[in-house]
């Protein structure tokens, strides 16, 4: 096996044409991978305007009706049934069925961008990775009269809104027998990688005091902007606690500040973050302390709002492995430390529910310029960026076609999932 173990980043500079060393070796249905590439290929064009129309229209979570419009317009188009804000305002969902019954494929685009900073996770790449899956699956259907369903359901505000959790509990993936997507990330060239990612719990923090004036009477005032930078130092002096692959990090605002008011409002936002939900959940238990002693000592009202909680990512050990074998004697190699390891995703949620598979690839980045940079959002702009995306593409739709065409191989994905599920009880 092809394992990538290298501190070698893929650079602007590199020559992405100079390809790796393929593994010899069959893969699953030559024919379907076929058609597969070929209908990718054909539609690099298109994608790549559809890329760049989202890439010039970010958009914050529950706010993206531009690319709501553009991915359903671009779907109608090629002959997809398609329903506009479904369930929620700005998700959508795009199905193909062919023939009568068969396994249901499910696949995610994910659409909004990041405040002042644009696109800087790449998602206009991981929504035009969704509907190229999407279509070569429709195209190796059709050609090829496969029985089966794809569901391409476009999925708002996985930056801190946890849309996939929403669209889960409305029922947006009850059908599907198993979901697909991927997510850019620095990396070493021409990877595919398959590491986990780390569980979020998010808080929200607010403390109450009592205004006073600053300079004539401040004994009579209650500083909550003082207990926000209190908890803010404690959670600092904490971190050199706690074990380095956990994260602690935040960041506190107020409303109506002025230098000669004592402040009686702040708000805190802070994510907690670990290998697995577990291990978050015990971190958690260090962190809130720190809120509440800053409270007792500014003499401040304080409360501790939880939000969703975000899961690891489970990547499903057989479509892993199927994904594995493809792109190593097809397209490139497979590494298990890069990809988005220490970030988080609500697809992660899904993966603790259904079968899943959610892949990093590695994007050309600058140094210093990894996902949440402006450098990022350039990043996520360029044509070997696009061109990499069409290729984990190719390697998620050939998967995704042996979970509609090879039902020992569903079988053995569910058992998967069961036995990953009771490992975690």
């Amino acid at each position: 096996m092809t394992v990538v173990q290298t501190d070698v980043l893929w650079r602007p500079e590199d020559d992405y044409k100079v390809k790796p060393i393929l593994e010899e070796g069959e893969i699953y249905r030559p024919d379907i991978l076929a058609v597969v590439d070929a209908a990718i290929n054909d539609l690099s064009s298109d994608l790549r305007e559809l890329n760049l129309d989202i890439h010039d229209h970010p958009e914050l979570k529950y706010e993206e009706r531009y690319a709501h419009d553009a991915y359903t317009s671009f779907l109608e188009k090629h002959g997809f049934e398609v329903t506009r804000h479904h369930l929620l305002e700005t998700a959508w969902v795009a199905t193909y069925t062919h023939g009568q019954g068969g396994r249901v494929l499910g696949v995610n685009s994910e659409m909004d961008a990041l405040p002042g900073i644009g696109h800087a996770c790449g998602h206009n790449l991981i929504g035009i990775s969704g509907v190229a899956v999407a279509c070569a699956a429709k195209a190796a259907m059709e050609q090829l009269n496969i029985d089966g369903k794809v569901i391409l359901l476009g999925t708002p505000a996985e930056e801190g809104g946890f849309g996939k959790v929403k669209l889960w509990e409305k029922g947006a993936y009850k059908e599907m027998d198993a979901c697909l997507m991927c997510h850019p990330a620095p990396g070493p060239i021409h990877s595919i990688s398959l590491s986990s990612c780390l569980a979020v719990i998010r808080l929200e923090i607010e403390y109450s005091g009592h205004t006073a004036h600053a300079a004539l009477s401040p004994w009579e005032g209650k500083n909550a902007l003082d207990a926000a930078v209190l908890a803010y130092t404690n959670i600092a002096l904490l971190r050199q606690q706690i074990k380095p692959t956990h994260r602690v990090h935040g960041i506190f605002e107020g409303q109506n500040l002025a230098p000669g008011i004592i402040p009686d409002n702040s708000k805190m936002y802070y994510y907690i973050r670990a290998p697995t939900t577990v291990e978050a959940e015990e971190t958690l238990k260090r962190v809130v302390p720190c809120f509440e002693a800053a409270a007792l000592a500014t003499g401040t009202e304080v409360k501790v709002i939880r939000g969703y909680t975000g899961n690891e990512l489970v990547q499903n050990k057989v479509l892993s492995n199927e994904l594995s074998n493809v792109v190593r004697k097809k397209y490139g190699v497979i590494d298990y430390e890069y990809g988005i390891s220490s970030a988080s995703t609500d697809f992660g949620n899904v993966s603790y529910l259904m079968p899943g598979l959610h892949p990093g690839f590695s994007i050309p980045t600058v140094p210093g310029g990894g996902n949440h940079t402006r450098a990022f959002t350039d990043s996520a702009r360029s044509q070997d960026a696009h061109d990499a995306t069409l290729v984990v593409s190719k390697a998620l739709a050939c998967v995704g076609m042996r979970v509609i065409t090879d039902a020992e191989f569903l079988q053995q994905v569910k058992d998967a999932f069961e036995e990953q599920k009771n490992n975690r009880a």
